[in-house]
């Protein structure tokens, strides 16, 4: 019989997870097995390779059944601008449309939304076909009422704004527009403090209820809120981790809903952002294939919208080229590995699968805790959750100093033009509270 023709089972002899240690324990030589498992910085230890044998403890019916819920693949490009003068800042929105963008994040956090010419900066714009997301600081309710008296039709997109009152105010007006999303959660500010994993889970799902009790008390029905909803995450270089992180946020979601007692439930509109926290100034353009494996590690973890800033944005005004590189990362995804034409490349796979039990299991018992104090905002009151994420800057910060290695900055470094101080174009678009690197650089 041809080789070819043979299965591997007909090859080889069966092999459970003890004959595997068993070959392991004999190739090390009188090594202890337990020097290959390595301990997460979200606290639990993890082998050096998973069987079959790893996922009968998990559900995975409630992980697998998550990852697909009411989706499709492939997600949207989603570039973050930061509007100038109406008319070029129309002229570069209009131009990014035929160069692979499917929509825009506009940053408004330092403008006021009344003084802006929305005729001009959105024109020839349709908002029920290209999704617009605006960032703005307690104006989301002044803007969505001027973008009613210009667009007088379902609006796709949505607001990013904190402030509770300003988006009970845009919901409603905005119920006519189920694809419009007022409701928009950002865990990153907590990824930019440096939160472990878990923490940027339980503390995202814990502002999420956090703003749903907010908006149910105005007087909205949680029905009307799921699709309205949301959440950005941001994705760091521990590309397995941040693949399950995704993951997990849509399991914690569903589980949520279960707890509210939600008759249908809607799937999760996740948008991935590439980590700030992580990025250095040091050796630049080490940024780019930082940025490369997060956004993998965000698309295969299954996030519904992409945006990557610049490989420069945390020291300088980006200019085009690193702008276009930026832009390009989602395409390459798309085009040439293809990554959009799978729904949940991760499932299968058993150590992503039980890493996506692990954080989610982590994450709700954090978010238990949280909610035990009162919320997210009552345990930051309390000073509960920056104490969790000050562990956590320490606990990075240690492990860069006894040898952790922060490629381009604490080893491979060779300071690269432009560096940070150089005559920069202008100020930094993207500006952490933390980063990781700057206190080696």
């Amino acid at each position: 019989m041809p080789l070819t023709d043979l299965k591997l089972s007909e090859i080889f002899d069966p092999a459970d997870k003890a004959r595997w240690l068993e070959q392991v324990a004999a190739d090390l030589k009188g090594k202890a097995v337990e020097n290959l498992r390595w301990r997460s910085p979200e606290g639990f230890d993890l082998d050096p390779y998973f069987t079959s044998e790893d996922l009968a403890s998990l559900n995975l019916s409630e992980i697998r059944s998550a990852q697909i819920f009411g989706r499709t693949p492939g997600w949207l490009n989603i570039p973050e601008v930061t509007p100038a003068d109406e008319t070029e800042t129309n002229r570069q929105l209009r131009d990014l449309l035929t160069r692979g963008a499917d929509g825009f994040l506009l940053n408004l956090a330092d403008r006021d939304v009344r003084r802006i010419d929305w005729a001009r900066l959105l024109n020839g714009l349709r908002l029920s076909d290209t999704p617009v997301w605006f960032r703005v600081s307690g104006q989301a309710g002044s803007l969505m009422d001027l973008l009613k008296n210009l667009l007088p039709y379902q609006l796709k997109g949505g607001f990013l704004d904190d402030d509770p009152e300003s988006v009970a105010r845009a919901s409603q007006a905005s119920l006519d527009s189920p694809l419009f999303r007022t409701i928009g959660i950002e865990t990153d500010r907590f990824h930019n403090e440096g939160a472990t994993a878990v923490q940027e889970l339980a503390f995202g799902l814990g502002a999420l209820v956090d703003r749903y009790d907010h908006l149910t008390e105005a007087g909205l029905k949680l029905d009307e809120l799921l699709s309205k909803t949301m959440v950005t995450v941001a994705v760091g270089p521990s590309y397995f981790t941040e693949i399950a992180k995704i993951r997990a946020f849509r399991v914690l979601w569903l589980r949520l809903l279960g707890q509210y007692g939600v008759s249908e439930s809607r799937p999760l509109f996740l948008l991935g952002r590439n980590s700030a926290f992580h990025d250095a100034a040091a050796t630049p353009y080490v940024n780019m294939l930082r940025a490369t494996t997060e956004a993998m590690s965000v698309v295969i973890g299954g996030c519904d919208a992409l945006t990557v800033h610049p490989y420069d944005a945390v020291f300088q005004k980006p200019d085009a080229f690193s702008e276009r590189i930026a832009r390009n990362l989602s395409l390459l995804l798309k085009e040439e590995a293809q990554l959009d034409k799978v729904l949940d490349p991760a499932g299968g796979s058993y150590f992503l699968e039980t890493l996506t039990h692990r954080l989610t299991e982590s994450a709700w018992q954090l978010f238990l805790k949280v909610e035990a104090i009162g919320g997210l905002a009552k345990a930051a009151e309390h000073g509960f959750v920056q104490e969790e994420l000050d562990a956590s800057f320490r606990a990075g910060t240690e492990a860069v100093e006894n040898g952790r290695v922060l490629v381009g900055v604490t080893k491979y470094r060779h300071d690269e033009a432009p560096a940070a101080g150089d005559s920069a174009p202008g100020p930094a678009t993207v500006s952490p509270n933390r980063r990781l690197a700057e206190g080696f650089e």
